[in-house]
């Protein structure tokens, strides 16, 4: 019996370890991108803005992680209407921040280290 379960656990530890490696989702980082809204729409001040550029940032600790968090990002940036696109480039020196990728619709996410 004590077998069987050994061997469950391992099973699970196999099937969990890939989507354990991802700092944060896709969904995780749209949804901080709606607290920029206000700012990249020209309807309001920066105001928590910063504090969600440096966490997806700072949390990108793997290639992987800041490929994904390029991609979320564009993705975001494409669905969603009135985005200034000079401003979210500018977001990363605007709250301090060192980006290993050009906040951009034209910067090819799987080409970033």
């Amino acid at each position: 019996m004590a077998g069987k379960i050994a061997c469950f656990v391992v099973l699970c530890m196999v099937m969990v370890a890939p989507y354990a490696s991802e700092a944060f989702s896709c969904g995780q980082v749209q949804a901080g991108v709606v607290k920029c809204l206000p700012y990249l729409q020209n309807r309001g001040p920066v105001g928590q803005c910063c504090d969600v550029v440096k966490g997806l940032l700072n949390s990108a600790k793997t290639t992987q992680d800041r490929r994904t968090t390029c991609s979320c990002l564009k993705s975001a940036a494409s669905i969603i209407k009135g985005i200034d696109m000079s401003k979210a480039a500018g977001l990363p020196a605007l709250c301090g921040v060192k980006s290993p990728f050009k906040i951009s619709l034209s910067t090819d996410c799987t080409k970033v280290q």
